[in-house]
């Protein structure tokens, strides 16, 4: 179930067919209303919401759980701003610090 995708993990969406690691998620869509109106596709903004770091690229995307699943291939993602979110990658997964 696409609810349980957790932050590092490598996901692959479904319409777009780019890889990415999520960052962070919203347990609905958080967008304003104008940012949404000019979304494409339109799901749902019931639905878990996802920051996501584009492999090789310096993009990011907000994207539906509905087009999201989890990455065939989960070798490392490149992009910047890992190093600002993770400290490690591993097996397939990136692991973030623990903050107190």
């Amino acid at each position: 179930m696409l609810d349980t995708l957790l932050i590092g993990t490598i996901v692959h969406h479904k319409k777009y067919d780019y890889r990415g690691v999520i960052a962070s998620f919203d347990p609905v869509c958080l967008a304003d209303p104008t940012w949404y109106a000019k979304n494409r596709t339109q799901p749902s903004r019931n639905q878990r919401w996802y920051h996501i770091l584009v492999d090789n690229s310096e993009t990011t995307t907000y994207v539906a759980a509905e087009n999201l699943e989890p990455a065939k291939i989960v070798e490392p993602v490149h992009h910047p701003l890992l190093v600002h979110f993770f400290f490690t990658y591993y097996h397939g997964r990136y692991y973030a610090l623990a903050l107190n």
